[in-house]
């Protein structure tokens, strides 16, 4: 059985209560009310979604958005694992120098405080992965900007690029953070790298 496949079946499992009739409440628009109402476990549910290429390995945004929405962040973090197992592949990565420019960019913009939100947009992260995410760090603004840069790695994965980071920062009028980061960059290219 996939990792993929068997958090879908644990989450069915710790689906409690009325948690079940929620989710499905929130998924009329997608299904249905009459397909909705024959269902009676997670798993079918899942099952639908997965046909309906809403639900995959690569593709958890919608499930974790409706585990989100009914409080349950702790079946939603049960993809973070699948996510970077199928994320781990070597292509996926950005080569070692790119990796290295983006440590040190995700270093520095830690600092952008409460434009973490409008930031994530401009990377391209959907709102419910930001919804996610504030609600996972509800007081930390510190963590909420690292999971943000950590999502959106693993989106890109070897497409992840310094320059994107860069750029979203001046879009958000954060070019003290942006000319930072490239005076940072410039100054360890001069030292050779270290």
């Amino acid at each position: 059985m996939s990792t993929f496949n068997s958090i879908l079946l644990k989450i069915s499992g710790e689906l409690v209560g009325d948690q079940l009739e929620k989710i499905k409440f929130l998924c009329n628009k997608e299904i249905g009310k009459n397909r909705l109402e024959k269902m009676t476990s997670g798993l079918q549910l899942f099952m639908v979604l997965m046909k309906r290429n809403t639900l995959g390995p690569d593709n958890t945004v919608f499930l974790v958005s409706l585990l989100t929405d009914i409080g349950r962040l702790d079946l939603a973090d049960k993809f973070t694992i699948c996510e970077s197992q199928y994320a781990g592949f070597p292509n996926s990565l950005p080569n070692d120098e790119e990796q290295a420019k983006l440590d040190i960019a995700t270093e520095m913009i830690t600092n952008i405080g409460r434009k973490w939100r409008t930031y994530g947009r401009k990377l391209g992260l959907p709102e419910a992965k930001l919804d996610h995410i504030a609600q996972k760090h509800p007081n930390n603004l510190e963590e909420q900007v690292v999971e943000l840069l950590k999502e959106w790695r693993k989106k890109q994965k070897a497409e992840a690029k310094t320059d994107t980071l860069i750029k979203a920062l001046r879009s958000c009028d954060q070019n003290c953070t942006a000319d930072l980061i490239q005076t940072e960059l410039e100054k360890r290219n001069a030292n050779g790298g270290q």
